[in-house]
């Protein structure tokens, strides 16, 4: 009885070892950035934890509000969206972003920044210049001198347009920093608008120790260069592009932040959108 019970368990081990492994790799959480989950905290938290997800990417106004709410029903605000721009004579630490900074304090979340222009002496420097990286990164240290002692991280968002419009201009910017607050986002509409449907796995590996976030969408695939934003942003579940490729990119270079879900100009009935998208991306995230 006792040789029998013990084959038993030495069978039982490697089973239970195998069940384990998944649940060793850290998910990203994923979460639904303002674009597609609009509204008021009294809307969107209970909204969101419906659907499953770990909570939203907002906005400034009513950030603070918005925070509590979220984290009263287990997710939290991960970061707001601020556009700002960089003259060598103005400050960047104005009331504007100290409110900002103020309200994220103790909620452990990130001001993810779109720098639109940055000049200096009446010259404003090109798209991606790194011309403009001294008055940036003077500016970029004001704003961190008074976010990092409060808790608050800064994750530079490349955006179409402006400049800094590649992920390689946070990544670059953020490495010139070295601070540990100041960090880089991958955002696959942009980056399809901006580089085309070319590989992103060397650009992310490059990024690794600086990025801070991912965000995601359906999209479609091919000369993107030349597409609309309704091509470009869809719901996960839609688009020819392969969003699996691009998480499952990211789990072999050992990425567990936060990916959020672009919805920019996406019409329809949000909770429909939010529905389908965490659909696809638990089937997506299950494949890889």
């Amino acid at each position: 009885m006792t040789r029998l019970l013990i084959a038993v368990l030495l069978l039982l081990v490697p089973l239970s070892l195998t069940a384990a492994e998944p649940a060793a790799e850290a998910a990203s959480p994923f979460f639904a950035m303002n674009t597609g989950a609009r509204g008021g905290p009294e809307v969107v938290a209970p909204l969101l934890e419906g659907l499953g997800y770990a909570g939203l990417g907002g906005g400034p106004a009513g950030a603070a509000e918005m925070a509590t709410a979220l984290e009263k029903r287990g997710m939290k605000l991960f970061n707001v969206y601020v556009t700002t721009n960089f003259d060598a004579a103005t400050p960047a630490l104005d009331d504007r972003m100290r409110k900002v900074v103020d309200d994220l304090k103790g909620h452990d979340s990130a001001i993810w920044l779109a720098v639109g222009k940055v000049s200096a002496d009446g010259k404003t420097f090109a798209h991606s210049s790194a011309d403009g990286d001294k008055v940036a990164l003077a500016k970029l240290g004001e704003l961190a001198d008074y976010a990092e002692p409060r808790g608050v991280k800064i994750a530079l968002y490349p955006h179409t347009g402006m400049w800094l419009a590649r992920v390689e201009d946070g990544v670059r910017v953020a490495d010139k920093l070295n601070r540990p607050g100041v960090g880089a986002t991958f955002n696959l509409c942009h980056w399809l608008k901006v580089e085309g449907d070319v590989d992103p796995a060397p650009t992310l590996k490059a990024a690794m120790p600086r990025l801070m976030f991912v965000s995601i969408n359906g999209a479609d695939g091919g000369d993107t260069k030349t597409l609309g934003w309704k091509q470009l942003i869809q719901t996960l579940d839609r688009g020819s592009y392969d969003v699996g490729k691009l998480l499952a990119t990211l789990r072999k270079l050992g990425y567990t932040g936060p990916i959020g879900l672009q919805a920019y100009g996406i019409g329809g009935d949000q909770r429909e959108n939010l529905t389908r998208s965490m659909a696809a991306w638990k089937r997506i995230s299950a494949s890889n």
